[in-house]
């Protein structure tokens, strides 16, 4: 039995003009044994992601494992600041990833280097179930070796998508944007509807928006509240401007 703890709330949108947000969801799995965050995101949440595990008690030298759905820079480059953690990461995902020259794309190249060679990293096959309860999904397309995961607790399944449905618009089109290979993307978007739908109440958290359960309609409603502002200065003191990025209402704490 995990106890399961949105830290970070992934957001379902990039900016216009200056590249991508970067806000990718990260959480927290707790058992007497085990300590996991699954995908623990970019430079810029540490702060926060270092707030929220102190709230909860937990230091980073506490966590046992990082779990990553893939290689890219917004899921993967804070696995260094969990020295005692082993790292899992999809064999085929990291194969692909090291054998990529340096490039203008999400690949944090450094990174990828210290993920292939870091003793305290795993390789992941599909199918494998690697911590109790947990098991990796083939799901191409975003990147060439993505891994869903399935959690199997006893009272509540839960299905982390990555960046292979990365919010709801995706989930309900088909289609996603960013993806080394459509056919392959459509085609594990209808492989994450089969395993939603197999046990009722299954939680699927995206890589970036909130999590969402299935009505018995068959259509997918969030849990929780969008958590999303910018402070700006614009004037001449240091008085913000802030700037709620939610659709309708206030920001509140998320609860899973």
């Amino acid at each position: 039995m995990y106890k399961v703890d949105v830290l970070v709330q992934g957001y379902p949108g990039r900016s216009v003009c200056n590249g991508g947000l970067g806000w990718s969801t990260t959480t927290l799995l707790r058992s007497e044994q085990h300590r996991i965050l699954v995908d623990v995101g970019a430079f810029g949440v540490r702060h926060f992601l270092e707030q929220q595990l102190k709230s909860r008690g937990v230091t980073p030298e506490e966590i046992t494992d990082v779990v990553l759905t893939h290689a890219h820079y917004d899921h993967a480059v804070n696995f260094v600041l969990f020295p005692n953690a082993r790292v899992w990461i999809g064999a085929k995902e990291l194969s692909w990833a090291s054998a990529q020259p340096p490039g203008f794309n999400p690949l944090p190249e450094l990174y990828v280097r210290e993920l292939a060679h870091s003793p305290n990293v795993r390789r992941v096959q599909d199918g494998d179930t690697f911590l109790p309860g947990i098991t990796a999904i083939a799901s191409p397309g975003h990147t060439p070796g993505h891994l869903l995961f399935y959690v199997d607790l006893p009272e509540q399944a839960i299905l982390f998508t990555g960046d292979a449905a990365k919010n709801r618009a995706e989930l309900l089109s088909g289609s996603v944007n960013d993806t080394c290979d459509a056919q392959a993307s459509a085609d594990t978007l209808k492989r994450i509807w089969d395993i939603w739908k197999r046990v009722p109440d299954t939680l699927l958290v995206p890589g970036h928006d909130l999590g969402m359960r299935l009505h018995e309609s068959g259509e997918p409603f969030y849990v929780g509240e969008r958590l999303a502002a910018i402070n700006a200065w614009f004037g001449d003191t240091l008085e913000p401007t802030r700037i709620n990025l939610c659709c309708g209402g206030h920001a509140s704490r998320y609860n899973v």
